[in-house]
């Protein structure tokens, strides 16, 4: 008598960890999806990849006119333009990756209930797609550091983990607001004020050491403070301000591990709802 396989189909609990065989079974669709945004990005466009340059520079540029001389903002003796570029970089590509990985879903929704994939690849395609702007803009920091003449030090060893640490924030924050969102549509009305309120809470005209310090133990765990001050550690060779950063290296984990779980949690419910 033949050996007979049987395979038990049971319903996954409402709360699950990530079924990492599915997402590896499907990465050439995942690798697809990332291709695809990106050449919808710079598609019929005159400028192209240029404009992953033009986008932080003109940022660059007035708030260097406004911040750094006008408003006269401290920067720890760093000449501005050179203080803004290390943050406006991240930060560009925090929030871009922020808004489109929120809205992921309801931009793709022809095609979930088309054919089943993991859910999960939506609103993680642009935090990879969104790296190439990353990558070139990269060229603006490099220009000002060579102008102002800086040399990298030790520091520069850790700028992997802090580009990671960049994308693990978008990668919660999105998680859970694309499964807020087709539930929610005030997630899109709401997502500019957001943003709005992420930049000025953050490092990125300022510097972290003008806040007092009774505050700066809460003023930290806001992760994209971390992200900033350490970007500018490894790249200017400033002291590594370990307690900016620990904290938000924390919230930042706990962003994306309660934002996976809830995520997978209404999964089910996805094609129903949207």
């Amino acid at each position: 008598m033949k050996n007979v396989s049987v395979n038990i189909i049971e319903a996954k609990p409402a709360w699950h960890l990530l079924n990492f065989k599915e997402l590896k079974d499907y990465r050439d669709l995942f690798f697809f999806l990332v291709w695809r945004d990106f050449k919808v990005l710079y598609a019929q466009t005159i400028l192209g990849f240029s404009w992953a340059l033009i986008n932080p520079l003109v940022q660059i540029i007035l708030f260097t006119i406004i911040f750094g001389t006008i408003a006269n903002v401290s920067t720890d003796g760093i000449p501005y333009i050179l203080f803004s570029s290390v943050a406006i970089i991240p930060w560009t590509y925090m929030s871009s990756a922020m808004t489109q990985s929120s809205q992921s879903l309801i931009v793709g929704q022809g095609m979930l209930g088309k054919v089943y994939f993991p859910r999960l690849l939506f609103p993680l395609t642009p935090i990879l797609s969104r790296t190439v702007d990353v990558a070139i803009s990269i060229l603006i920091i490099l220009g000002v550091m060579i102008y102002f003449n800086v040399s990298p030090t030790w520091n520069l060893a850790l700028f992997p983990l802090f580009v990671i640490f960049m994308m693990a924030i978008p990668s919660g924050i999105g998680l859970w607001l694309s499964s807020l969102a087709i539930r929610f549509r005030d997630v899109k009305q709401a997502m500019p004020f957001l943003i709005q309120m992420l930049m000025y809470t953050a490092p990125i005209v300022y510097s972290a050491s003008s806040i007092p310090e009774k505050y700066r133990m809460l003023y930290s765990l806001n992760p994209i403070v971390g992200v900033i001050e350490g970007f500018r550690a490894c790249l200017l060779g400033t002291p590594m301000p370990w307690m900016f950063i620990w904290p938000g290296v924390i919230t930042a984990a706990l962003l994306l591990i309660s934002g996976a779980f809830y995520f997978k949690k209404m999964e089910r419910v996805i094609v129903d709802v949207i």
